[in-house]
């Protein structure tokens, strides 16, 4: 995990205690930004690195947790830790449900609040980096031409060269070429490998 590549984002619409919590993560080497509503949050340019967000229940308007949805669809590699001053039990269990990684009330801790965004971060950092590998499978699946992806949708089913030359009604030599072709681009040795790429895209092989 490392703090200088991450940034806990803190949404709370008490401007001192939003202030107070930057320093305080500051001073533990973590990059913060502060928001003083859900709104504003949600208009800056998008942010695609590790990192959490420690969002306050009880904002003005409409409450952190009827907007953690919202902020998980657009930012979904980064973990939501709730904070409050008049949390329950039952809210926490159902922010908790919802995808929240954890619930502080205040006065908050320092260590239970470092220990909190700790815990966030390793899990954005995952995130981050499954998040990659779909994008660079993306663009590599991108490049393949249309004749290269119907080839590479048979080639996942266990198909043969020559199976695969039949159903389409072309050489097994031009499979052969194309498959050629298909390796090289997804950077790939086996049909295993392909597969993988295939699950992680949700690409369907060939009837």
């Amino acid at each position: 995990m490392n703090k200088k590549n991450s940034k806990v984002f803190i949404i709370d619409d008490d401007k001192q205690l939003g202030e107070s919590i930057s320093l305080l993560l500051e001073s533990g080497g973590y990059k913060a930004e502060v928001f003083p509503d859900t709104k504003q949050f949600l208009e800056r340019e998008n942010y695609n690195g590790s990192g959490c967000i420690l969002l306050d229940v009880f904002l003005k308007g409409k409450t952190g947790l009827e907007l953690q949805e919202e902020i998980e669809t657009r930012f979904e590699c980064l973990p939501i830790i709730f904070i409050t001053g008049h949390g329950d039990i039952s809210m926490s269990v159902g922010a908790l449900k919802k995808g929240a990684i954890n619930f502080l009330e205040k006065p908050i801790d320092d260590q239970q609040l470092f220990n909190a965004i700790d815990e966030a971060l390793i899990r954005s950092n995952d995130l981050v980096t499954k998040q990659n590998e779909l994008e660079k499978f993306r663009i590599i699946v991108n490049s393949l031409t249309a004749r290269e992806y119907e080839i590479f949708r048979y080639l996942i089913t266990g198909r043969l060269n020559k199976q695969i030359a039949s159903e389409l009604g072309i050489a097994e030599h031009t499979v052969k070429n194309h498959r050629l072709s298909i390796t090289e681009k997804l950077k790939v040795k086996s049909v295993a490998e392909m597969v993988y790429i295939a699950e992680k895209l949700n690409i369907k092989g060939a009837n």
